[in-house]
C-alpha cells in the first residue's frame, strides 16, 4: 500500500484528503489577502516574496484569470513555512492573539486618560513616573482643554488629541521597565 510503513503498519504523512483541506485553507486564506487594501495589508506579516503575486491578482478582473492567479498565489503560499501562515490568519483572526493585544493596549490607553482626567495631577505624577518621556507640559495642556470642552459641550477634539499622545507614549514604548509582563503596567 502507498503511503503506509511496511514495518509498523502506520501511514507517513498526512493523506490526500488531508492535503487537500490544508490547499483550500491555504487558499482561503489568500482570498481574504487579495480582497484586503494595502494599508491593510502592509499590517500584517506577509512576505515579501508574496506581495507582487497578491498585486497581480488584484489587478486581474476576468474571472477565470483572477481564479487562475488566484490559484497560483496559493501555490506560492503553500510554500512559506507554517509559523508564517499561522502568524498571517491570527493577524487577520479578530478573536486573534495579535488583536487581543492591540485592544488591551488600547484600553490600557483609555485608563490612563480617564485616570488623568479624573484625579488630575495625582494621575499625572504616576504617569510621568511610567512614562519620563512625557511633555508633562503638554499633557496638563490637553487635560485642561479636554476638560473645558467637557464642561461647555464643545467636541471632543483636546479629547480626541489627548487620546493621541497617550498612545504614542504607551505604545511607543516610553515607559520604564519595558521589560515587564503588558498586565504589569500601573494603571
Amino acid at each position: 500500500m502507498r503511503g503506509v510503513d511496511e514495518e509498523t503498519g502506520e501511514y507517513r504523512g498526512d493523506s490526500r484528503s488531508q492535503n487537500r483541506r490544508d490547499a483550500l485553507e491555504v487558499l482561503a486564506l489568500c482570498e481574504r489577502l487579495v480582497a484586503l487594501t494595502p494599508a491593510q495589508l502592509a499590517k500584517l506579516p506577509v512576505p515579501e516574496s508574496l506581495l507582487p503575486h497578491i498585486a497581480e491578482t488584484k489587478r486581474i478582473t476576468s474571472h477565470i484569470a483572477h481564479k487562475r492567479q488566484l490559484a497560483f498565489l496559493a501555490k506560492q503560499t503553500r510554500r512559506e513555512d507554517d509559523e508564517t501562515l499561522d502568524a498571517i490568519r491570527d493577524a487577520l483572526d479578530v478573536g486573534g492573539e495579535a488583536s487581543r493585544r492591540e485592544i488591551a493596549a488600547m484600553h490600557r490607553v483609555e485608563a490612563w486618560r480617564e485616570r488623568l482626567l479624573v484625579d488630575g495631577d495625582a494621575a499625572l505624577a504616576e504617569f510621568l513616573d511610567a512614562f519620563p518621556s512625557a511633555d508633562r507640559q503638554l499633557l496638563r495642556q490637553l487635560v485642561r482643554n479636554t476638560l473645558e470642552e467637557r464642561k461647555r459641550n464643545k467636541p471632543p477634539r483636546a479629547f480626541r488629541e489627548l487620546f493621541r499622545e497617550l498612545r504614542e507614549l504607551v505604545l511607543g514604548g516610553g515607559a520604564v521597565g519595558d521589560d515587564a509582563e503588558e498586565g504589569d503596567e500601573p494603571l
